[in-house]
């Protein structure tokens, strides 16, 4: 990974044209903080509009970012605002050679755009380069401290990424790009197909992102993990089989915790008595053991050991939505948390 002269990075010269895809929905003050983290330092910028009400269309336009408005009669998916954007910027410019996705409640760090554009020009095999993204207000609720806990992935090598990344031209569109049907987890999945064609993904130890959940109800927390829940159904049906095994081990987590044990604890107590509760000490042993496993400050550790159990009901909630859905040959729609 040298440049011409030695430099650890190549020169500007050989250094991929990189265009942004911003996607969204009514976030006001946060899309503007986003287009305004990357207009300037990348073209095109392309803005997709999933049906907003807040004159959020009015505002790309009038910061100079081209516009394309997703048909609201089809059911809305990011995954389709992320295709029509990819989309849109091809026309645009058939010389760009990356793009950068990103969502409209984030601000692109100053700096991320050429970090990713380097190393994708210094590593010709890999297809996605992802860095850190931090909440924003972590400090306002648990829910956001969550958030923020969960996308500190570990530096190098990846299996997948999340939804702000940088990916290559090329393999986005050797991949077939992302899939329309998909409500959540479509990051993971398309990472399935790019590994498979050869590809690789990598997270690098820089930042990326600043992400606004804007989560402080207990309702919110539960309707984003019950989207997670139906992500893992659907990317465990989809690509369960081995070698991948994707997400496996997540639905039958959920399903055992959040589904199984109740009924049978339930079950138990109806045929033997109230004295089959005490079934019910194996969720706080549960949350103990995650406890003693997880790293950094206690409250901290403590926080998430007790979310992770008790989200196992949200996630066995969105697995039973998964598979009424799969039963009844209808499309699962979007499951919005804010």
């Amino acid at each position: 990974m040298s440049g011409s002269h030695g430099d650890p990075w190549p020169s500007a010269a050989v250094l991929p044209r990189l265009g942004v895809v911003v996607i969204g929905r009514n976030e006001g003050e946060r899309l503007r903080r986003c287009l305004l983290s990357v207009l300037g330092r990348a073209r095109p910028v392309v803005y997709v509009d999933s049906g907003s009400t807040d004159g959020s269309v009015a505002l790309a336009t009038s910061l100079g970012a081209a516009v394309c408005l997703l048909d609201m009669r089809r059911p809305f998916t990011a995954a389709r605002a992320r295709n029509e954007g990819m989309r849109c910027v091809g026309e645009i410019d058939p010389e760009v050679g990356a793009i950068q996705f990103v969502d409209g409640d984030c601000e692109v760090v100053p700096g991320w755009l050429d970090a990713a554009a380097c190393f994708l020009a210094a590593t010709p095999n890999v297809a996605a380069v992802c860095g850190r993204r931090r909440e924003r207000h972590p400090e306002r609720s648990i829910y956001n401290r969550l958030c923020d806990m969960e996308w500190n992935t570990p530096v190098g090598e990846a299996k997948a990424c999340g939804g702000d990344v940088a990916i290559r031209f090329a393999a986005l569109r050797q991949a077939g790009g992302y899939r329309d049907d998909l409500i959540a987890g479509e990051e993971p999945e398309l990472c399935i197909r790019l590994r498979a064609k050869g590809w690789h993904i990598w997270r690098l130890d820089a930042e990326m992102t600043l992400h606004d959940a804007s989560m402080t109800r207990f309702g919110q927390w539960w309707r984003r993990t019950t989207r997670a829940g139906y992500a893992y159904a659907q990317g465990a049906h989809l690509h369960g089989a081995p070698p991948e095994r994707h997400w496996v081990r997540e639905s039958r987590s959920a399903l055992a915790w959040g589904l199984l044990l109740p009924v049978i604890i339930l079950t138990l107590a109806i045929l033997t008595g109230p004295a089959a509760f005490v079934v019910l000490l194996l969720y706080p042993l549960q949350a103990v053991r995650l406890f003693a496993k997880a790293r950094g400050k206690w409250r901290a550790r403590a926080a998430s050991a007790a979310f992770l159990v008790v989200g196992k009901f949200a996630e066995a909630a969105g697995q039973i939505k998964f598979f009424t859905h799969r039963l009844a040959g209808t499309r699962g729609r979007l499951i919005e948390y804010k």
